[in-house]
């Protein structure tokens, strides 16, 4: 045990160092930015976690999940804001079976001392059903992040650390303990927990679902979240959340007795505990830093002993659609009887890229050139080639969220994976792809990013994309990388050695190179001839 004078970002900080850490991200924003920058601080003097600013939120926290699936631990720091800009990928990976243990730090503003607006985090965390936890004071923020990579590898979902103003720029005396080791590289081989395609994110999201009750039993148990219940005083009971327990406390001495009392730092919050304050007192008061998180859910519009049935109870379906049939129940009416066809065989229909599909060849070339490496990664993004996960060609082990391929690959790679080569369109690439490739040439990553230009965004039925291929090119060049690593290639089975060549020549140069597969969408260019008259 050691003790340290500490901000709260700071005990954050040395929360992560000392439980094992592997790799921070973040993008600099008050009243976050001290955790970073003490994680790199102390970096340089021990040469470890690696340590870096991103291009924006959204790349760091896709990063992270890289670091996430090559095993090891790692924490994204941002502000409030900058989460709306990470959302998609947050809100994506907790349909993600976590390995490594992800710490997503926020820290929120309230009374906008440097901020645009006041933004309460839990709402976010609450939207992902995952957990959260928000600290009181310092010594819980060392602990809290501690406890919050093992929370993450523990239940497979990334954990927040939910930070407020008043605790991030304060500091007190923290008691710290000793640096755990890190996690070894270890790349899941499990597939399906990686992806976002349809099929395989319903059973994700019904895994989810179906977690919640291990979360709320951790949260009604956690000793985060103490009840005292005083039988002596009904008049009302207290709830506090956070660091507004702090000034709660700070009012002891002018009560004659204390009030029954539930703190609520751990998330999803501890419904029996609430529960069981609200049966001995006569009214509720709740203090709590941000959004009236806590009291909405809470004071609600009906009486209190009105049962509500609905997706809660699963009286409604809790996923899925809904329709006229599934309905009913809740409804009080009976069953529809529909005529049993369980011996009606039907063929499976899986999607498929198109016969003549220009991804074939470069997924065929990228098989060939890392089929000698047992600790290659394939990381794939939202589009047509996100089929390249299904047979024959097995090649894509993750997609997360637009422009992600090219980050979770970063964060792979920095974390030790070789080779690492991330796929990408030509329409995603310009939607949210350039900032990756800017992250991992400001690191000079050891990784491929391979830009699948079929000249439309194909996937959503052709449409126009917003830069030609032959700008892509430019803009991929105008970012400074050295042209002798950037290939314009044709993917066609004709050049197939040629390109797996080009494919082995990249893997070996440490560094980032970019591959360009260049050939029109079949169906784009057929509907071209047909407009001009051809068959």
């Amino acid at each position: 045990m050691a003790q340290m004078v500490l901000l709260g970002d700071e005990a954050v900080a040395m929360g992560a160092i000392d439980a094992g850490v592997s790799i921070a991200y973040g993008y600099p924003g008050t009243p976050s930015t001290e955790i970073m920058e003490y994680i790199q601080e102390y970096a340089d003097k021990h040469n470890k976690p690696y340590a870096k600013w991103c291009s924006n939120e959204k790349t760091a926290y896709e990063a992270a999940v890289g670091v996430s699936l090559a095993g090891k631990r790692s924490i994204i720091t941002m502000k409030h804001v900058g989460l709306n800009v990470a959302a998609d990928a947050y809100l994506n990976s907790v349909l993600f079976n976590i390995q490594g243990g992800i710490v997503l730090a926020v820290a929120d503003d309230p009374g906008m001392h440097s901020s645009q607006s006041e933004q309460d985090s839990r709402y976010f965390n609450d939207f992902a059903k995952a957990i959260c936890l928000e600290p009181r004071n310092q010594q819980e923020a060392y602990e809290m992040t501690k406890d919050a990579f093992d929370l993450s590898e523990k239940f497979q979902v990334p954990v927040m650390i939910k930070l407020v103003t008043r605790l991030s720029h304060s500091r007190a005396v923290v008691n710290t303990g000793s640096v755990r080791e890190e996690n070894p590289l270890h790349k899941d081989p499990n597939r399906d927990g990686w992806f976002t395609l349809p099929n395989i994110a319903r059973k994700q999201y019904a895994k989810l679902l179906n977690d919640q009750k291990d979360f709320l039993n951790y949260t009604e148990n956690s000793p985060y979240n103490p009840l005292t219940i005083n039988k002596n005083f009904k008049d009302f009971g207290v709830i506090t959340t956070g660091i507004a327990r702090n000034y709660y406390e700070e009012n002891f001495d002018d009560f004659d007795q204390l009030p029954s009392h539930l703190h609520i730092s751990a998330y999803p919050m501890p419904v029996e505990k609430i529960r069981k304050l609200a049966e001995n007192v006569n009214r509720i008061v709740v203090l709590e830093e941000g959004y009236s998180y806590v009291e909405r859910l809470l004071r609600g519009i009906l009486p209190g002993n009105l049962p509500i049935d609905g997706k809660e109870n699963s009286a409604v379906p809790p996923y899925g659609e809904l329709n006229p049939d599934n309905i009913r129940q809740a409804l009080g009416l009976p069953e529809i009887k529909g005529q049993n066809l369980s011996d009606l065989k039907l063929p499976g229909r899986p999607p498929q890229l198109c016969v003549g599909c220009s991804h074939i060849d470069t997924y065929t070339a990228i098989n060939e050139a890392v089929r000698d490496f047992d600790e290659s990664l394939v990381t794939s993004d939202i589009g047509c080639y996100t089929l390249g996960y299904f047979p024959p060609y097995n090649t894509i082990e993750s997609c997360l969220c637009m422009g992600a391929s090219i980050t979770m690959a970063k964060g792979a790679a920095d974390a030790g994976l070789f080779p690492v080569l991330a796929t990408i369109g030509d329409s995603t690439f310009m939607h949210s792809g350039i900032t990756g490739l800017v992250d991992a040439l400001s690191t000079n990553t050891n990784m491929i990013i391979v830009i699948m230009d079929n000249s439309t965004t194909a996937m959503t039925g052709g449409q126009d994309t917003v830069f030609s291929s032959s700008r892509i090119h430019e803009v991929v060049l105008g970012t400074g990388i050295d042209p002798e690593h950037v290939h314009v290639i044709e993917p066609l089975k004709k050049n197939h050695e040629k390109n797996v060549e080009i494919f082995k020549k990249e893997i070996a140069y440490k560094g980032v190179s970019v591959i360009i597969p260049l050939r029109e969408c079949i169906q784009t260019l057929r509907r071209k001839n047909t407009k001009g008259g051809s068959k």
